[in-house]
């Protein structure tokens, strides 16, 4: 774990827009657990430039984790389905240049491995400016330990950006599979981050695969609210 404490930062920053998350309304029922490897097949197949840039990508679709009792399945639990429901989105980053064409899947019915998932309506969303960010999927190798994961990080980031991290935090691990193999994957947050490497992290991401929901950045809220209360 990287965390050497600092002063608290704001940041006072206007994030540029080249690159977004473009979010769809959807409809379905269920969708598979593993649903990475074939939804990001149907979405190339109806927007096959996406592959053309190393930053875009499409995230994994996430619903609430608990529902009048239920919970998120692991994902070693062979057939296990997620209940979206109307508030579910659709995310994929993209470049902005790119917002007129990805509007072409609106109304498309997605077959995401004999689910149906219909695209709807879609608005932009520029990435928001803050010093801790989080992300459900990083590659890692599969018997990476959790120091050698954060020092292969850091070095990326500091390759990408210039900046040297000082709190980094790697969490649960998650396999995704494809047809070829299951890949590896942590959480990782990183905090105290300034305005340019922390619009940076979500515009290139870290890490490969970003078409499977890798490597893509979110807003994560400030470390101190996630100290427990006294």
């Amino acid at each position: 774990m990287f965390w050497e404490e600092d002063e608290d930062k704001t940041l006072p920053y206007q994030a540029p827009d080249d690159v977004i998350d473009m979010v769809f309304a959807m409809q379905s029922k269920t969708l598979p657990l593993n649903h990475a490897w074939p939804l990001s097949r149907e979405i190339i197949k109806h927007l096959p430039w996406l592959t053309d840039y190393d930053f875009a990508g499409i995230h994994q679709i996430h619903v609430a984790e608990s529902n009048n009792g239920w919970m998120r399945p692991e994902d070693d639990e062979i057939g296990a389905v997620l209940y979206p429901s109307k508030r579910t989105k659709l995310t994929i980053r993209i470049p902005l240049e790119k917002y007129d064409e990805a509007s072409n899947i609106i109304g498309q019915t997605l077959n995401i491995d004999g689910h149906e998932l219909v695209v709807g309506k879609a608005k932009k969303k520029i990435f928001t400016n803050v010093g801790v960010l989080f992300a459900r999927y990083v590659l890692c190798e599969p018997n990476e330990d959790e120091n050698t994961f954060l020092t292969r990080m850091a070095a990326e980031i500091n390759t990408k950006t210039g900046f040297k991290v000082k709190k980094m935090l790697c969490g649960k691990s998650h396999n995704i599979t494809t047809p070829d193999l299951d890949l590896h994957t942590k959480h990782l947050m990183i905090a105290d981050l300034d305005s340019d490497t922390s619009i940076k992290i979500q515009q290139l991401g870290l890490g490969g695969s970003r078409e499977l929901g890798c490597g893509l950045f979110l807003p994560h809220k400030s470390i101190k609210t996630l100290k427990p209360t006294e």
